[in-house]
């Protein structure tokens, strides 16, 4: 056994514990299939979403770690639900009333409101495809509407058909009385309408393979299950679906959970075990309040990509995946850092440490060398300070702190730079309130200022700092460095203040506090 698979079987890392419960299943023979199938699922009704990245994302983690202690080959299947019912218009699409039409209709049936493909799933499941190549993961697509309409999904739907009053009896158990009477796992699609029909059966036919409803009009219909003729119900087509292609492991937010119970009886029934799964927790936004894609309270993809690498998003879905986090633009600069960090200490560890670290797990054990000589929440208080319109401005400051920088050599700190500018703009500057300096906050700074003009270079700029509070008698310290945050930059809190005048500069510091005790700052509050 090598090093790495013999400290991963010990690891704490929570894709290496998970991946050790899936081994679990094999270690009397592998899978007959012959590979480990790993699957992630979406909906295709509107774009992908930070949801969906976090899934993919931890999905991968998972399988990389399994990879990483099995011989047991894997894959990763993306499967996009696009024979599904459109139940509504979607909102953010161009001429909307063009839809109406189309209500109940297959996803995959639905013209593209955006005139660029056969149809409104094509699209979405495009973007979804550019959106999980762009990230760079490794993955092979399954539409639902091919899966259904080529056959592939045939036999278990047959099967489907001969259990129906086991699979209908544990479905029954989870419904409303109302509900229980309209209930079938089946839902034909009319041949008439081209509608998906929520209708219950009058009959089904083990023997022949069918169905028998009443169709929109009120006509007697018999059909077959085969063919894409009839898709599943939501609960039912997810452990048919586990069935069909032996799916081994899944993971899917809390909201899931409680249905878990009914995905794998279902599975089950159809003579396959259920795979392993995973629940992680859901997201909050900036009310503690659960994300939603419908009411738009959350952080996009875009969003995130706007202000910082794809890289620190992938970090902050590592973090405590079973904890429920608020995923929020605030989030956003401690990511950044933590990533970072995580880059740096990965450089000296010892490979047990190593496959500990975050960073192995978001590069598959390759990270790269982290080129953020600046922290980047120093970068937005330079900003800040400055008043900083692009990176170029920023580039100004970074020399004096780093000579051997440029953006040439250093393209992630280039680009950490030009989005520290942006969030700077967006969310601090609106936010920005100064207050006038008490007497004894004027004193030190007045203070600090005489000794920055006097200083000589070598004394370490964290130490003078430190040295003027103790000497202004701020007791605890940490009031001093408050007031230099809320008198020079209008903030509750804020950078090691070293750290900031050796970025920023010692005369631009003084100057500084010069506009700040002559009121200039708290007048364009």
């Amino acid at each position: 056994m090598s090093d790495l698979r013999e400290l991963a079987m010990t690891s704490k890392a929570w894709p290496f514990e998970e991946a050790r419960k899936l081994a679990k299943r094999f270690s009397k023979s592998p899978p007959a299939k012959g590979y480990v199938l790993f699957e992630t699922g979406y909906g295709p009704s509107g774009l992908p979403h930070i949801g969906t990245f976090g899934e993919v994302a931890r999905t991968t983690m998972i399988r990389r770690a399994f990879e990483a202690i099995s011989d047991i080959p894997t894959k990763l299947i993306c499967f996009s639900d696009d024979l599904d019912g459109m139940r509504k218009v979607p909102g953010n699409v161009p001429n909307p009333a063009a839809l109406e039409p189309h209500l109940q209709r297959p996803l995959s049936d639905v013209p593209d409101p955006f005139g660029e493909y056969d149809s409104f799933a094509d699209h979405n499941n495009a973007m979804l495809r550019r959106f999980l190549d762009t990230f760079g993961f490794q993955y092979d697509f399954i539409s639902s509407t091919e899966f259904y309409r080529s056959g592939q999904f045939d036999g278990v739907l047959l099967r489907c058909v001969e259990k129906y009053d086991e699979i209908m009896a544990v479905m029954l158990a989870s419904l409303r009385e109302e509900r229980q009477a309209t209930y079938s796992i089946f839902l034909p699609i009319s041949a008439k309408t081209g509608r998906v029909l929520y209708v219950p059966m009058k009959s089904v036919n083990a023997t022949e393979g069918t169905i028998t409803f009443d169709d929109e009009d009120g006509e007697e219909v018999t059909m077959s299950v085969t063919g894409g003729q009839v898709k599943l119900q939501w609960k039912p087509d997810f452990g048919a679906r586990w069935a069909a292609l032996g799916v081994d492991f899944e993971m899917y937010g809390k909201d899931h959970s409680t249905n878990t119970h009914i995905y794998d009886k279902i599975c089950r029934i159809l003579g396959v075990p259920a795979p392993a799964h995973f629940v992680f927790e859901m997201f909050l936004d900036g009310k503690g309040q659960k994300i939603s894609k419908t009411s738009g309270n959350g952080i996009s993809i875009d969003d995130w990509l706007k202000y910082a690498s794809a890289e620190s998003l992938s970090y902050f879905m590592y973090q405590k995946p079973k904890t429920a986090k608020r995923l929020f633009f605030d989030v956003i600069p401690k990511a950044v850092d933590e990533y970072h960090q995580q880059l740096r200490a990965f450089e000296g560890q010892d490979l047990k440490e190593r496959i500990n670290n975050p960073v192995w797990h978001i590069h598959r054990g390759q990270p790269p060398a982290s080129d953020m000589v600046v922290p980047f929440s120093m970068l937005l208080n330079l900003a800040s300070a400055s008043s900083a319109e692009n990176n170029a401005q920023m580039w100004g400051f970074i020399k004096k702190y780093a000579p051997e920088a440029s953006p040439e050599t250093h393209p992630g700190l280039d680009a950490a730079a030009a989005q520290a500018v942006r969030y700077f703009h967006d969310f601090v500057k609106p936010e920005k309130k100064y207050r006038p300096a008490t007497e004894q906050e004027r004193a030190a700074l007045e203070d600090l200022a005489d000794r920055l003009r006097n200083w000589d270079g070598e004394t370490e700029l964290q130490s003078i700092v430190f040295a003027v509070g103790k000497s202004h008698g701020f007791d605890p310290l940490r009031d001093w460095f408050k007031a230099i945050y809320e008198v020079l930059l209008g903030a509750s809190q804020g950078p090691r203040f070293g750290g900031f005048i050796a970025l920023y500069g010692a005369p631009e510091t003084v100057a500084l506090i010069e506009s700040a005790l002559a009121g200039k700052l708290v007048s364009t509050e």
